[in-house]
């Protein structure tokens, strides 16, 4: 790979508050920055829109629900914006473009927030123990969730931004129960038209799915527990880093599905051996992979010779998070877009034609369902169900069927009305623009009579009609 391109590596611990963020640039090494106060536990740390670091925080001092949630501008850190949600969250993840903030408890909970305006859009209980993993696809459609019982859920986003009926259960559309442990790392491919997702556990293997088919692609097989995942940028390699501190490097091989779908490899081509004991973290930069480990060390390796072409010592603490940066996003005023900034986060849903009066959220669990289809190794769609129960003619698959029609029927009109607000939105700002325009033009030079007619007719002219909404 290339030079290092103005790059910088933010490491975290979750030892002591004191030990802080900690930034280093990348191709010379030099610590460039040190934000005190801070320790996350792993999958807990993300930089979100290249401007904000955010960071889950479990015994923050003085919040009520055990853990706060930091949010630090990269071009000012010494002011963070400190929120305090209804419990400890020890993991994050966010939409590519920021404007989606999703957390997982140690409860099974899940919360989701819009980062500009702190709403918090939904909670609902995801797992039956501890979320350790979350996941948002390229393009934000889908949230994947994975928990200490093994679990991997995959979410509708359109069902989660369902803000009118915030305790509703969202649309659960696809799942697996194949780990047999803890989920330890979540990675997809965003280049392919399919819907590959890439998972680990302590259970010592690594899974490639095919969620839009729900078949698994690949089983990788190890003599150890792996602790972190990542995809190559090229997505034709992922590394799973191991609890003794070896890395794995896999080939993803997509097309198995055709010839066994529980293909397993228990020889690896290459190990990479640079950490004494656990891998915490995994992530890419132009000059290669970034590995963390509880060793207090971060290794830089050049994927092309598998050697270490830089280490980072961390002494005050083993690595649990790792993020890449431009090294621009720490120049005083760079990245700041108008309303691209942060709000503090709701501790409740707030839907509309509702009070903070009361407030009880009733969340509801897909736990004893999951458990009554565990035969079930690959991931399951509702569709699937459907088919199946209707091979029997039974009553529960018919209704079945009549709610998944309303509520998709339901979803599609909440979109179609979503995408109307913002066309009419798009048109008041067209129309802004224009008499702006106009009115600048005309400020600098001597109108004649042909234009000021023309300007007249345009800034009288009557606004476009909304379009009528279908029933």
């Amino acid at each position: 790979m290339g030079g290092n391109g103005g790059e910088a590596v933010v490491v975290c611990s979750d030892k002591s508050m004191g030990t802080g963020i900690t930034v280093w640039d990348i191709g010379t090494g030099d610590r460039l920055l040190h934000i005190p106060s801070c320790a996350s536990p792993p999958r807990a740390l993300l930089c979100l829109r290249n401007q904000f670091i955010v960071a889950s925080q479990i015994h923050r001092p003085g919040s009520v629900g055990g853990g706060a949630i930091s949010m630090w501008a990269l071009n000012k850190p010494q002011q963070p914006l400190w929120s305090y949600p209804l419990e400890a969250i020890v993991s994050l993840a966010c939409t590519k473009d920021g404007v989606y903030l999703a957390g997982g408890a140690p409860s099974g909970n899940a919360y989701l927030w819009e980062v500009n305006s702190g709403k918090l859009l939904k909670t609902w209980r995801a797992h039956c123990n501890s979320l350790n993993c979350m996941l948002f696809f390229d393009d934000g459609s889908l949230l994947i969730s994975g928990g200490d019982d093994g679990m991997i859920c995959v979410w509708s986003l359109i069902s989660l931004l369902d803000v009118e009926d915030y305790q509703s259960f969202p649309s659960l559309l696809s799942y697996s129960m194949d780990h047999k442990s803890s989920i330890t790392g979540l990675s997809t491919t965003s280049g392919s038209s399919r819907l590959v997702l890439v998972s680990s556990s302590l259970d010592g293997s690594c899974k490639v799915w095919d969620l839009g088919l729900g078949k698994l692609l690949q089983t990788q097989v190890y003599p150890i527990s792996i602790t972190a995942l990542i995809l190559n940028p090229t997505e034709q390699l992922f590394f799973s880093g191991s609890v003794d501190g070896r890395i794995f490097v896999n080939q993803l091989e997509i097309g198995l599905v055709d010839e066994d779908p529980l293909f397993a490899v228990e020889d690896q081509a290459v190990v990479l051996k640079g950490h004494n004991v656990s891998i915490t973290a995994l992530t890419f930069c132009q000059s290669g992979l970034i590995s963390a480990s509880e060793d207090c060390t971060i290794c830089i390796w050049d994927v092309t010779t598998w050697a270490i072409i830089r280490r980072f010592d961390h002494q005050k603490g083993a690595v649990t998070n790792l993020a890449v940066i431009p090294r621009s996003s720490l120049l005083p005023g760079s990245n700041q877009r108008r309303g691209s900034g942060v709000s503090l986060l709701e501790k409740y849903p707030q839907p509309a034609n509702s009070s903070r009066g009361d407030m009880s959220i009733a969340l509801a669990s897909p736990c004893q369902f999951l458990k009554e289809n565990q035969t079930s190794i690959n991931f399951q769609t509702t569709d699937q169900h459907i088919y199946d129960m209707e091979k029997e003619y039974t009553p529960a698959s018919m209704e079945m069927k009549l709610e998944q029609s309303l509520e998709e029927r339901t979803w599609a009109t909440r979109m179609a009305n979503h995408v109307m607000d913002m066309n009419r939105h798009l048109q008041s700002r067209l129309l802004d623009l224009m008499q702006s325009s106009f009115l600048l033009s005309g400020s600098t030079e001597m109108d004649s009579p042909s234009t000021k007619k023309r300007k007249t007719l345009m800034l009288e002219s009557p606004p476009l009609q909304e379009e009528e909404k279908q029933p």
